[in-house]
């Protein structure tokens, strides 16, 4: 448990040191809107998160699914149901991708 909250200040220094030269870039007349690098962020962060807490609902979902198949079989497409419900999830994340990489 104690990895995690370093594995989050790494990731984040990372993130923080590429943005510095994205902050300092210099643009082009025509486009003083929003950055491709800032739209790649957006995109990458919204469907790494969505897939981050997909995969962790699955973690959860999916053994106490295992316990109750165990248990009584006669459930097993009850289990699937709320298992395709953790992974709509991470299918909103890549919508969400989409969204951002296409305005």
């Amino acid at each position: 448990m104690r990895i995690l909250p370093v594995l989050l200040l790494a990731t984040l220094a990372i993130s923080i040191s590429g943005l510095a030269s994205v902050a300092y870039a210099e643009e082009a007349a025509g486009d003083l809107g929003s950055s491709d690098g800032s739209k790649l962020i957006g995109a990458g962060l919204a469907f790494g998160l969505a897939a981050m807490g997909a995969g962790i609902g699955l973690g959860y979902v999916g053994s106490a699914g295992l316990a109750v198949i165990t248990e009584n079989p006669a459930l097993q497409s009850k289990v699937f149901i709320f298992i395709g419900m953790v992974e709509s999830i991470a299918i909103y994340g890549i919508v969400m991708m989409f969204i951002i990489l296409g305005q």
